[in-house]
């Protein structure tokens, strides 16, 4: 998922939650794995995350394709879900979404933990601020108020 298609799910995703209650059109409240709640009426309104995984509850897992049919929601919504880590893939599936970077299976997400170190590593390298010291491992108790001298015979030696 490239990053126009990651804007597209986003803004996609985004488009398809509820704003407004479907039986007042009074303001509603998130309260929690894709349900809201009517301030006014109390009525429940669910978002395509909420479908999903109430789907995936009553019938366990199942392929996107199915789950896409059942519930109305695009398969392509889905298959964001999983790149987002929103939805994972139950382990000993015949099918799995593949890395982005290397192409090996993974579960849930956009990466494996390989690259994902790998990247990680490469990035420590651009950070990189000389002002900011490395903490000693072990501190040496300082003597306060006393003069300090470096003992400049083992200096010329």
């Amino acid at each position: 998922m490239n990053k126009k298609e990651q804007d597209k799910f986003v803004k996609e995703f985004i488009e398809r939650k509820p704003t407004r209650c479907s039986k007042c059109k009074g303001r509603i409240r998130y309260i929690g794995a894709g349900r809201y709640e009517c301030f006014d009426c109390g009525n429940e309104e669910i978002d395509d995350f909420g479908k999903v995984k109430d789907y995936i509850d009553e019938n366990g897992p199942s392929p996107a394709i199915i789950i896409s049919e059942n519930t109305g929601v695009p398969e392509d919504i889905i298959n964001g879900m999983l790149r987002q880590g929103r939805l994972e893939i139950p382990e000993g599936s015949a099918v799995y979404i593949t890395c982005e970077s290397c192409g090996c299976s993974i579960r849930y997400g956009r990466f494996c933990p390989d690259c994902i170190r790998n990247r990680t590593n490469s990035l420590k390298g651009v950070f990189f601020n000389p002002e900011v010291g490395e903490k000693p491992q072990r501190e040496v108790p300082t003597q306060e108020g006393k003069m300090h001298f470096f003992n400049l015979s083992k200096i010329r030696k």
